[in-house]
């Protein structure tokens, strides 16, 4: 290479010391490729090895030092300021802050040898507030091991190292990408294949992939959201959607507070838990305390629900069983939450809307939740059971961890276990379709209801009844929670409906959810602009990560 010929020339005709400054300048522009021209001047005898490769050295050196101090000085101030701290948040940053803390000496190592990582590696490290001297001291560790490598060789092979390094920085990534790979295949793959457990995982992992109900989002929902911008510019609007419920901010788009709604459906008090606000502001012995006189005032006692007042899909929901499992809950919740009265039976959810212009409105899907249970045999532990159901090891995961302290236990002959208690799909609940349950009493019993909160016109209710017979009739049930325009009609997730079918639900609910919304803004609703509903998306995701799980 010509670059590389050229400062070979220059440092052999230049005193020592002003060698040592062309070959540390010159690492700035090219660690590798000055590190081979250092040891090519060395082999012509004008300049020793030590020099040459001791300046290489120490360019890089103080190079990888100048990335670390960019991300202290540059990068941590910047992650404080839009738009970067809309997308990382600083509990994010501790807890890589965390695993840098334990696995960072090996990366800094790492990040020398393979190409295209020792950017983002040392700016990381400085960054996540690696400790000076701790980068300082591996990173001269790694320098000590690679400036010899490449200036011994050079001076051993001359121009013939060339082709190599080349091809190392071509394909030096490639290759630790290939053998991670086949690392990451051994790992989940090849070893677990020796035991029954291992087995059993395998094929848990096999079955949510190939079975669309348990696909994470970005695989399921790209048509959907391709239709759903089909639909915004068709109404030559990105957020007209946020004026389908007019009595609900953004139309119940995200954070939306679950407590303000349910206090709107009080018009229908027999159908409604009762619920208290616990804030964020009080201290923890306060909320505490409030929820021991929630209990008092409504004469309820434990079980009771504990959720965060703007979650989504069931995150943070827990069902806890005393004062010990309430403080416990509250010391890990950072946001504002409610307690709720736990009503017992069977879960559903009843999707409800209505035109404007319409007199009634209908129900569009029911959806029964089943919570999975597993039968004992009175000889295999939860573990076995869990793993050997046809269904349940498809959440074997989720569901080996919410039952981790029980996992040993033996269940009787014929007693069932049952699984998980919260009726959310994402959360190992099993989703049936329902929609055969409609009847004209329970059509009108959601009417009264829906009625009763003005400017709601869209949405899913999540009700427990005594059973599915009492729901038919419109009676003996009570609504846990209310979910606006970003609901779903969640019978889809029943294990026999179609994959297409279920796009084709959910065209036609986005469908409706925009001919309300239209509808709606022609009579004076408010729409909600797309930069608001980007700053409450990045609101919401930052309170989320203070639910429990």
């Amino acid at each position: 290479m010509e670059w590389v010929d050229s400062i070979v020339e220059r440092i052999v005709d230049m005193p020592v010391w002003a060698a040592w400054v062309a070959i540390v300048l010159g690492t700035f522009v090219s660690e590798d490729l000055t590190c081979v021209a250092a040891g090519l001047a060395a082999a012509t005898g004008r300049i020793s090895g030590l020099d040459a490769i001791g300046a290489a050295a120490l360019g890089i050196w103080l190079g990888d030092l100048g990335l670390y101090l960019a991300g202290k000085f540059i990068g941590k101030p910047a992650l404080a300021r839009a738009p970067l701290r809309w997308f990382v948040h600083e509990e994010g940053v501790q807890q890589s802050a965390q695993w840098f803390k334990s696995k960072g000496s090996v990366v800094i190592l790492l990040g020398r040898f393979v190409p295209g990582t020792r950017l983002p590696t040392y700016f990381a490290a400085g960054l996540l507030e690696v400790g000076f001297w701790r980068f300082s001291g591996y990173a001269l560790l790694a320098v000590a091991i690679w400036a010899p490598l490449l200036g011994l060789g050079a001076m051993w092979l001359g121009r013939e190292i060339l082709p190599w390094i080349e091809l190392y920085e071509t394909w030096g990534l490639v290759l630790l990408a290939g053998a991670l790979a086949l690392y990451f295949v051994a790992l989940k793959f090849i070893v677990p294949a020796f035991t029954w457990r291992g087995r059993r995982m395998i094929v848990s992992r096999w079955r949510r992939m190939t079975r669309w109900e348990f696909w994470p989002p970005w695989m399921f929902y790209p048509p959907v959201l391709a239709y759903v911008a089909w639909l915004a510019c068709k109404h030559r609007s990105l957020s007209v959607f946020t004026a389908v419920n007019p009595g609900v901010p953004a139309g119940g788009f995200i954070g939306e507070s679950k407590l303000d709604i349910l206090r709107h459906l009080e018009s229908t008090p027999e159908f409604l838990v009762r619920s208290r606000a616990l804030p964020a502001a009080l201290d923890l012995e306060r909320r505490v305390a409030t929820v021991s006189e929630f209990l008092a005032v409504t004469g309820l006692d434990y079980p009771v629900v504990l959720k965060p007042n703007a979650g989504q899909r069931g995150s943070g929901v827990a069902v806890v069983r005393n004062v010990s499992e309430v403080r416990e809950y509250l010391e890990r919740i950072r946001v504002d939450c409610l307690v709720q009265e736990y009503a017992p039976g069977e879960e559903f959810g009843v999707f409800y809307y209505r035109r404007p212009s319409e007199p009634q409105g209908h129900v569009f899907s029911i959806t029964r939740k089943v919570f999975p249970k597993v039968r004992g045999d009175g000889r295999r532990t939860l573990e076995e059971l869990i793993l050997a159901d046809a269904r349940a090891v498809c959440m074997a995961k989720l569901y080996l961890e919410k039952n981790a302290e029980r996992l040993a236990h033996v269940p009787r002959l014929g007693e069932d276990v049952q699984l998980v208690e919260i009726g959310n799909h994402c959360r190992g609940t099993i989703f049936l379709d329902g929609c055969s349950l409609v009847t004209p009493e329970l059509e009108a019993a959601f009417e009264r209801i829906s009625r009763g909160f003005e400017g709601f016109y869209f949405g899913r209710y999540d009700v427990r009844a005594r059973s599915a017979a009492d729901l038919q009739r419109g009676e003996h049930f009570k609504v846990i929670e209310l979910n606006g325009a970003t609901s779903e009609a969640t019978h889809i997730y029943d294990p026999a409906f179609p994959l297409l079918g279920a796009w084709g639900v959910l065209f036609r609910q986005w469908s409706l959810l925009f001919e309300i919304a239209v509808e709606n803004r022609r009579r004076g609703a408010p729409v909600v602009g797309v930069g608001e509903l980007v700053h409450a998306l990045f609101r919401y995701r930052a309170s989320a990560r203070s639910h429990p799980t």
